[in-house]
């Protein structure tokens, strides 16, 4: 029988049924490495939370196997995380990643006064050991520079990690993906493919991220006024195609929105980004240049309500007044769940006389996610003995696994799994083992991880029912009413005065306490129950609600 300190445990903490918070463990006997720390941005389901992270307790508790934690690219969905583990893990650790993706987390660790990090350069092509661990580092496409994918070489067998990947044959940077390097890692034998499936539902190609900059040089030439474009700070090959438009057309470009202006910064520095100082002004500058001189580059393609575009879409920005022309550009698509947001900003837009641009007008975006067949193509590269789609909503691993199945990977071989779920690699075999502690952890302003579902709900329930109180004194010894019951409500409709719901509502409240009051009920949990269940059982009848019921006795 095999040891279990021979065994391989590839663990997916978050990434699976979701798009982001991205996180997996690898543990070898005494050896664990994790590859990626993200997030997830909450939606309307999550009231008042600001980020939520994976549940990383499973790393914390074998913190001491821990030999380090490698970055795939730099964008939150995998990265948002590692401040809140590292501070969690309360030891350095290292924290493998390219140039730019270390210096985009050190920016981040540094806003959390983490100080002294063990950040550890990688470039593609090179190898590094952490403790039983051989890993080799690939050059992929994305739509952020420098990510890599990752192949992981242990005694028990190997894991291709991808990252995020597309196939991009004219990348703007002319950094191509590796494919001799998967080439050789397939020669070598891949035990299991873990690949991002964003995109496995796409049919074709993703579009090359050239015909982006093609369609914004044709936007800038037809503006007449200021131009405003949207995008994700991250995106560096998008804010690289923009400067060049810009340029092109003799336009200067201001950047603003604090990530933006931050990101900027770190990839002219680090050389990622390529446009002369004389081409940049700052924001406070502005009001010095014609209209048909400039572009501002900003953030808020998601429409975050305190963002750039936000703020310049209320006429609130202190720098940056829309004027009726202008042209406005949202270079990015909705993540799921900010449809709404982004409309509402377009909508402001629009009222304000802006002309705006979206993907669904020109090809102002393209994904950074390989479709169908690229992730086809991925597989008959590597020729996989075993393949664990990641990175992806339920649909979307499903897809995955199903273009697995068509080029050839046998479907037993195929591992569909959810967060928290153990694949173990033996000399035996690959099999689906036990589960292991996952979830989420919430992240709402200063507090993290103390909010539990029981506040959530809480929330949601405020949030669309709304609030009843009731508010009574009784007698401590023979449970009479002392003086009059306080009976408030919000957010929730139950009638006027007049229309006399309200006041039935009373009249119910009053038939409870005399009732309990006559029965010589003195213990206030009992008379708390009891005005909660007939007042939840009168709003439901009367205006089919379930609003939070608070009832308040007191003893005098």
């Amino acid at each position: 029988m095999t040891s279990k300190k021979n065994r391989l445990r590839v663990i997916p903490l978050g990434g699976l049924d979701e798009i982001g918070k991205n996180m997996t463990v690898l543990e070898y006997g005494n050896d664990m490495i994790v590859i990626d720390a993200g997030l997830m941005f909450p939606d309307d389901d999550h009231p008042g939370i600001d980020l939520i992270l994976p549940d990383y307790t499973y790393i914390l508790q074998r913190k001491d196997k821990l030999r380090g934690i490698i970055i795939t690219h730099g964008h939150e969905d995998h990265t948002g995380a590692l401040p809140y583990l590292l501070k969690d893990l309360g030891q350095p650790v290292p924290v493998l990643g390219t140039a730019l993706t270390l210096g985009m987390i050190a920016g981040k660790l540094e806003e959390h006064r983490i100080k002294k990090p063990k950040l550890r350069e990688i470039k593609p092509g090179g190898h590094v050991n952490l403790g039983l661990f051989g890993l080799d580092f690939m050059a992929v496409n994305h739509s952020i520079s420098d990510g890599v994918a990752i192949f992981v070489r242990t005694p028990a067998g190997t894991v291709l990690h991808t990252g995020d990947f597309k196939l991009d044959q004219t990348p703007i940077d002319g950094r191509f993906t590796d494919y001799a390097a998967f080439a050789k890692a397939a020669k070598a034998g891949v035990t299991l493919l873990m690949s991002d499936s964003t995109n496995a539902e796409s049919p074709g190609h993703t579009d090359s991220e050239a015909l982006v900059g093609k369609s914004l040089r044709e936007i800038f030439a037809a503006a007449e006024q200021r131009i405003i474009v949207a995008s994700f700070a991250s995106h560096i090959h998008r804010v690289q195609q923009v400067c060049d438009a810009a340029v092109a057309c003799g336009r200067k470009v201001v950047v603003t929105g604090r990530s933006m202006v931050n990101t900027t910064k770190v990839a002219r520095e680090l050389g990622y980004l390529h446009i002369d100082d004389d081409d940049l002004v700052d924001a406070y500058e502005l009001g010095d240049l014609p209209a048909d001189e400039v572009v501002v580059l900003c953030t808020g393609s998601q429409g975050e309500p305190l963002s750039a575009l936000a703020r310049i879409a209320n006429g609130d920005h202190r720098t940056i007044k829309l004027e009726r022309g202008d042209t406005v550009v949202i270079s990015a698509t909705p993540v799921p769940g900010n449809e709404k947001a982004v409309s509402r900003v377009m909508n402001r837009l629009f009222k304000a006389g802006a002309r705006v641009v979206h993907k669904s007008m020109a090809r102002v975006h393209v994904s950074g996610h390989a479709a169908s067949e690229e992730l086809k193509l991925m597989l008959n590269l590597v020729k996989p003995a075993n393949f664990m789609p990641i990175h992806g909503e339920t649909r979307h691993l499903h897809a995955h696994a199903g273009l697995a199945a068509a080029v050839g990977v046998t479907e037993k071989n195929i591992f569909v799994l959810e967060n928290g779920s153990c694949l173990e690699i033996d000399e035996s075999g690959v099999r689906v083992a036990e589960r292991v502690p996952s979830g989420v952890v919430y992240v709402d302003g200063l507090a993290v991880g103390d909010l539990g579902q029981v506040v959530l709900r809480d929330r949601q329930v405020l949030s669309s029912d709304g609030i009843a109180m009731i508010v009574v004194a009784i007698d401590g010894r023979t449970g009479a009413v002392v003086g009059d019951v306080e009976f408030v409500t919000r957010g929730l409709v139950l009638g006027s005065d007049t229309g006399g719901t309200l006041d039935q509502a009373r009249a119910r409240i009053e038939k409870v306490l005399k009732r309990t009051a006559g029965e010589g009920v003195t213990d206030q949990a009992v008379v708390k129950q009891a005005l909660r269940d007939s007042l939840s059982q009168f709003v439901w009848e009367t205006a089919r609600r379930r609003p939070m019921i608070i009832p308040v006795v007191m003893e005098v």
